[in-house]
């Protein structure tokens, strides 16, 4: 029995992915193909399942530095199967869990927080008067889990110093 053969083409018609994501997914080491005697690319067909695990490890926010290692470690770099999935998915939880709760953070904060801690001036001068919370460090330091309260408590301990 021969084994089934794809074109990049056909690949990509029944992925549902396009044939650049297809050769740079090739670049990055996560799936590969044979070349013909004239240099194009053949695919087995496991390949679609392949690509279908990347593509649904990416709709749960994983970067494709994460899928690799996930698929770096199928022996052979077959295929992956249902067990697989169910070992890898089971791992990715705690990373999933955690970006879930930092978006449920910066839901909860959008609205008066952002950046340094608000988009008033009015507010701010309650929130982060002179800019007090920049001595944390750069970025949106409310939105990284530092809170208003505690920034000012650190800094009223210092003044009273």
């Amino acid at each position: 029995m021969t084994e089934t053969i794809l074109t990049i083409g056909e690949l990509a018609k029944r992925s549902g992915v396009a044939p650049s994501a297809i050769r740079f997914y090739e670049a990055q080491g996560l799936v590969s193909s044979t070349r013909t005697d004239g240099g194009h690319r053949q695919y087995r067909r496991d390949t679609l399942r392949r690509i279908g695990f990347i593509r649904a490890a990416q709709a749960v926010g994983l970067d494709l530095s994460e899928i690799r290692s996930a698929l770096d470690t199928l022996p052979g770099q077959r295929t992956p199967t249902k067990h697989d999935w169910e070992r890898l998915s089971r791992a990715w939880q705690p990373l999933l869990q955690q970006r879930i709760d930092g978006l449920i953070a910066l839901r909860d904060q959008l609205a008066s927080c952002v950046g340094c801690g608000c988009l008033s001036l009015k507010s701010c001068a309650l929130y982060n008067p002179e800019d007090i919370v920049q001595r944390r460090g750069s970025g949106a330091r409310y939105l990284m889990g530092d809170t208003s309260r505690a920034v000012l408590a650190e800094e009223h301990q210092k003044e009273a110093r």
